[in-house]
């Protein structure tokens, strides 16, 4: 039989081709919006679920923080507006938590001249405060100079006795107040060494402390020099410095090495002049690539007064916090010191190092006298937050045959004092 086209057989043909043709296509259009891997039906999900989802309600802490973020306030407040900003810590232990202004201009004549005004107070009533005009890289860095005025009142500072052997037991407290004015001159021969001279005047007053706990200094040590009377000071001094750490803040390689001489003259007369010797060395030795750091320090003060004088207290080495830290601060008082540290730090994660530590010290009324096994001795571990490797704040907890101290800090470990002529910084 043979079958020929026909209208009719060529309609139904038609017909059937664009039926075939029709679900053909609505068959690839769903097989296109179907997920062709698990990720894409994963995708599909997430779409999925974030459409029926409803926002947080956010408790009033929850607001209150993210605006802290979101207006970056303590970015703000560190930072500052206009060379003012808020200083944070920074005062001697014991203080309680300081704050305070700090205005601050690095672009005096053409960025060589530094001025600064500070003024902080503490939760238990300690104040300082300071107005200092330097160049610290005066002459393309060949000259560094500066003159300053400081003020302290430390209301409730401890005070157990002279010598290597006073009393835990023997806890008391004293007021310090002391206004000084100094003149620094310095001249960089070569770059890392600085060599100069210093000139200043400081007037001192001690009094009973304010602690409601503990007894008065001068009721617990009448006999100690400087506790009932107290004097002015002309100090002139020498000091050199070489300094190759790659950066002095939070230093990973490199050294510091300092010397100072100060001469100490009582214009008041009272059988109180003497010189004094310091000197301090600073090694950090690096590996793996600067994540693990072996820091060494070594220190010690000498005091050397004439025949009939004698050294007041508040102007003695000072060891106890960052030099014995398993002890409690200003633990022990006398003329002369030495202390040795060492430290293994290593980098957890950015921002964050650990260290373990070991403390050892001893102060005698005799100077360069050190007797390896009569010296205090400590051990612990700690943390460093950094910011672009600039420790901004610092935990360390020492233990000793004394107990354990627990010490917050928002400055580098071993941050020299400042040169100058006041009795305070020595407890710093």
């Amino acid at each position: 039989m043979r079958w020929c086209f026909r209208p009719k057989n060529v309609k139904f043909f038609m017909l059937s081709f664009v039926t075939v043709l029709f679900l053909s296509l609505l068959t690839l259009a769903a097989a296109a919006q179907q997920p062709q891997t698990r990720a894409e039906l994963i995708d599909q999900e997430h779409e999925a679920k974030q459409k029926t989802l409803e926002p947080d309600i956010q408790s009033k802490w929850e607001r209150r923080l993210l605006f802290i973020k979101d207006a970056r306030l303590i970015e703000r407040l560190a930072i500052g507006y206009a060379g003012l900003s808020g200083q944070i810590g920074g005062m001697p232990t014991g203080s309680g938590f300081a704050l305070g202004p700090d205005y601050f201009r690095d672009d005096l004549v053409r960025g060589q001249v530094h001025f600064e005004a500070t003024t902080q107070a503490s939760l238990r009533k300690w104040y300082n405060g300071q107005v200092r005009l330097s160049a610290p890289a005066f002459a393309r860095n060949k000259l560094a100079w500066s003159v300053a005025a400081v003020h302290h009142n430390y209301s409730s500072l401890d005070y157990y006795g002279p010598g290597p052997d006073s009393e835990k037991t023997g806890r008391s407290n004293y007021r310090l107040e002391d206004t000084s004015f100094d003149m620094l001159f310095g001249v960089r021969p070569v770059k890392k060494l600085l060599i100069g001279g210093s000139l200043g005047y400081v007037m001192t007053n001690v009094g009973p402390g304010v602690h409601s706990q503990r007894i008065s200094s001068a009721e617990q040590h009448p006999q100690v020099a400087g506790m009932l009377e107290q004097t002015n000071y002309l100090r002139r001094g020498f000091n050199a410095q070489f300094d190759y750490r790659d950066t002095p803040a939070g230093a990973r390689s490199g050294g510091n090495y300092t010397i100072r001489w100060d001469d100490f003259q009582d214009m008041l007369g009272r059988a109180y002049d003497f010189q004094r010797l310091e000197m301090e060395a600073q090694q950090y030795i690096p590996i793996l690539n600067k994540r693990r750091v072996f820091a060494l320090r070594a220190r010690t003060q000498q005091t050397f007064n004439p025949k009939g004088n004698r050294v007041p207290f508040y102007q003695q080495s000072v060891l106890g916090g960052d030099d014995l830290r398993g002890f409690r601060p200003y633990r022990f008082y006398d003329a002369n010191m030495h202390a040795f540290s060492a430290e293994y730090r290593w980098e957890v994660f950015s921002g964050l190092d650990m260290a373990v530590f070991a403390d050892a010290g001893q102060v005698q009324s005799k100077h360069w006298r050190l007797k390896m096994n009569e010296m205090e001795s400590a051990v612990g571990f700690g943390f460093r937050f950094n910011a672009k490797n600039t420790p901004f704040l610092r935990l360390d907890v020492g233990f000793s045959h004394e107990g354990f101290q627990i010490w917050v800090r928002f400055r580098e470990i071993w941050q020299q004092r400042p040169r100058g002529s006041s009795s305070a910084p020595h407890i710093f």
